[in-house]
């Protein structure tokens, strides 16, 4: 098994389903996606590019972007950016918070930008 992989089956209920629902919507949605694990955590790649980062911490699920700073600000009321100067991320509780439209609308527009700076 992969250290991504483990790291989402090893996670407590409800943090495992949360992760195993993103992976699935993550992978379906962008499937020229690569899992794989770096700075500990499972990350997406598209060739040598990072797209998002799936970790738990705390009380919650945590889907960072690298590249938040080019998406449309319609996304600003979902993401979350708590301190970071880059990243930004959408958090989660429960499963059912999960909103799949959402987050694929940002993958989709995160896929656009892939190539452009981190930095806007």
């Amino acid at each position: 098994m992969k250290p991504a992989e483990a790291y989402i089956l090893n996670q407590q209920e409800p943090f495992r389903s949360i992760m195993m629902h993103l992976q699935a919507v993550i992978e379906y949605t962008l499937p020229v996606v690569e899992l794989k694990y770096k700075w500990k955590l499972p990350c997406y790649y598209i060739g040598k590019r990072p797209i998002c980062y799936i970790n738990q911490s705390k009380d919650y699920v945590d889907v960072g972007f690298w590249h938040s700073a080019h998406l449309s600000k319609k996304f600003d009321s979902y993401l979350v950016s708590e301190n970071r100067k880059i990243v930004k991320s959408l958090r989660y509780k429960t499963l059912e918070e999960v909103d799949d439209d959402v987050l694929i609308a940002i993958l989709k527009e995160v896929k656009l930008h892939k190539d452009k700076s981190f930095w806007k």
